[in-house]
């Protein structure tokens, strides 16, 4: 299920991920850096119109919502997409996942304020009370991104993924709305 809501930063918008956007994101799918740092299947090449039946079946899914990722500064250029998926009705958890695909918007702030926004939401107005996520240990910029924007480390699972030539670590994130008071 696609959302029209429109979340606003001072950084990046995030928005309904129309048809339009599908080429750059082909782009995205098709680039192996990108790929690798996403910590999803080995890259493959994949056309477009398999990138738009994805996105297409993606919004039809009620336990999937997707935005496209939008540089404010850039007049809303498509910098890459976020969302949150396996949503748990019962548990009131939803995992996140995110793709900033241009790398000139790498390290500066910009999937970290998307990030912020989308747990927002998930906390204000679907009332998940924790979000959660998997990351490559390989992937510093995007822990330490994470941790910025309140994840914390809850486990690690050793040499669970084969990417790039090796094994290594997946690492399991999580942010509680309301965190446990020590």
């Amino acid at each position: 299920m696609q959302t029209t809501s429109v979340l606003n930063g001072e950084l990046v918008t995030l928005r309904p991920i129309e048809p339009d956007d599908y080429p750059l994101l082909t782009v995205f799918a098709n680039d192996i850096d990108v790929e690798l740092l996403g910590g999803g299947d080995p890259p493959t090449p994949t056309p477009q119109a398999s990138v738009a039946s994805a996105w297409e079946q993606a919004r039809e899914n009620s336990d999937s919502i997707n935005f496209a990722v939008t540089a404010n500064e850039a007049t809303g250029k498509l910098i890459g997409m976020c969302g949150l998926f396996r949503q748990d009705q019962i548990g009131r958890t939803a995992e996140l996942g995110i793709t900033i695909g241009v790398r000139e918007y790498w390290g500066r702030g910009f999937g970290r304020e998307a990030v912020r926004l989308l747990v927002d939401y998930a906390f204000s107005m679907r009332n998940i009370r924790k979000v959660h996520l998997s990351v490559h240990a390989t992937n510093p910029r995007a822990i330490r991104s994470y941790t910025a924007a309140g994840f914390v480390e809850e486990g690690r699972l050793q040499q669970h993924v084969w990417s790039n030539g090796a094994y290594v670590d997946l690492v399991l994130m999580g942010r509680l709305r309301h965190p446990p008071v020590p």
